[in-house]
């Protein structure tokens, strides 16, 4: 049987789908997985349009309990939330209440499927919304404030349960009022109709929802610490935690190819 390597997972909607893209020269995916190449596999189950209610009911068909064959769930990066914070429609409606969003996310850090491989799990807030853009294309469904809610309330059940929290909304925000100059954050927040100003969130949300390379950019430098520390600080860093052994310290490796 094949050697199974540990997983990363990226379990969240289409901005985990979409990290797997390399379109604009850099892919979050790709960058996690050559951070821990040669001993995780990073395994992208990003679902474009999926809520917390549909991530929830599909979970046993996405990620299996412990068994022969089945790799260990190292990692567990859940990002869900721009879709249920979308207002309610009578078609095609992907909108999850606030209440039932925060009890669909303790329901998946907690089901038996996942804790059953006592992964290292992190939630990720949804990123700010671009309410200014998005009000052009989607015809009032998605609103700033209450996007902003749902990423309050990935603080609040991270902090409850005591699994890690990766504060994308803060990270995204934070950089865009950065590279803006003269934007006042007092007086509120790039993107929301308030302020009437997208400043840099145009660079990092082309359409006001979707993260561009340079987010998944500032994403990944979020996520660059809480990967490695198994190795890290090692004498033999770069080898240590590798599933198969380097070929320095593999000498049968060598002997079992010059075999005639």
């Amino acid at each position: 049987m094949a050697v199974p390597y540990p997983q990363i997972v990226l379990f969240g909607d289409s901005l985990f789908q979409d990290a797997a893209s390399l379109e604009d020269g850099f892919g979050f995916q790709a960058a996690v997985q050559q951070q821990v190449l040669r001993r995780f596999d990073v395994v992208n189950r990003g679902l474009s349009g999926y809520n917390t209610s549909n991530a929830l009911k599909l979970l046993p068909q996405i990620i299996s309990p412990p068994g022969p064959g089945v790799p260990k769930l190292a990692y567990l990066f859940i990002l869900f939330g721009a879709n249920d914070a979308a207002l309610p429609r009578p078609v095609n409606n992907q909108h999850v209440p606030l209440d039932k969003y925060k009890q669909n996310l303790v329901s998946i850090i907690t089901h038996p499927n996942i804790t059953a491989h006592n992964p290292k799990i992190f939630l990720v807030t949804p990123p700010p919304l671009d309410e200014l853009k998005t009000s052009e294309v989607d015809l009032g469904i998605r609103k700033h404030r209450v996007s902003a809610s749902y990423s309050e309330a990935v603080r609040q059940v991270a902090a409850e349960h005591s699994v890690g929290l990766v504060d994308l909304w803060k990270a995204i925000m934070d950089y865009a009022i950065s590279k803006t100059p003269g934007f006042d954050g007092s007086k509120g927040n790039l993107g929301d109709p308030k302020t009437r100003e997208r400043g840099y969130l145009e660079s990092l949300l082309p359409d006001g929802l979707h993260l561009s390379a340079e987010a998944y950019q500032v994403l990944y430098d979020v996520v660059k610490p809480h990967l490695g520390q198994e190795w890290e600080g090692t004498n033999n860093e770069q080898r240590v935690g590798y599933v198969l052994p380097d070929w320095k310290v593999a000498p049968w490796l060598e002997e079992d190819v010059l075999k005639p």
